[in-house]
C-alpha cells in the first residue's frame, strides 16, 4: 500500500496560480494517480489524472487551467492549478490505484481509487 502525502494549498486570490504536490512513499508496483478535491458541502469530485504511461484525463470543469504531472524518480505528483477561480476552493486529495489492477488510469470517480491522502485546502478568494 502507498502512502500519500499532499502539500503547497493555501490561499489566493482569483486568477491566481497554486501548485500542489504529493510525495509518494511505500508501495511495490507502478501506480496511476489522481487529484480529487471537495468542496465544502459537496461531495469529492476528480479532477484530474496521469497514468503509468502518461496519459492524462481532466474534469471539464478544470480542462485547459489545471496539468496533472508526475516525477517518477522522486514519486512525486503535482497539480499546476492556473486562473484559479472562488468555485475552486476545496480540499484536495492525491489518490492512487496500482497498475496491476488497471491497465490504464481508471474513471475519475472515487470508487476505482484505493489509496488517499489527507488532503491540502485551497481557497481562492474574489
Amino acid at each position: 500500500q502507498v502512502q500519500l502525502v499532499e502539500s503547497g494549498g493555501g490561499s489566493v486570490q482569483s486568477g491566481g496560480s497554486l501548485r500542489l504536490s504529493c510525495a509518494a512513499s511505500g508501495g511495490r508496483a507502478k501506480y496511476h494517480w489522481a487529484w480529487f478535491r471537495q468542496p465544502p458541502g459537496s461531495e469529492r469530485e476528480g479532477i484530474a489524472s496521469i497514468a503509468v504511461h502518461h496519459g492524462t484525463d481532466y474534469a471539464d470543469s478544470v480542462k485547459g487551467r489545471f496539468t496533472i504531472s508526475q516525477d517518477n524518480a522522486q514519486r512525486m505528483i503535482y497539480l499546476q492549478m492556473d486562473s484559479l477561480t472562488p468555485e475552486d476552493t476545496a480540499m484536495y486529495y492525491c489518490a492512487s490505484v496500482s497498475a496491476w489492477r488497471y491497465d490504464y488510469a481508471p474513471a475519475l470517480e472515487t470508487t476505482y481509487w484505493t489509496d488517499w491522502g489527507q488532503g491540502t485546502q485551497v481557497t481562492v478568494t474574489s
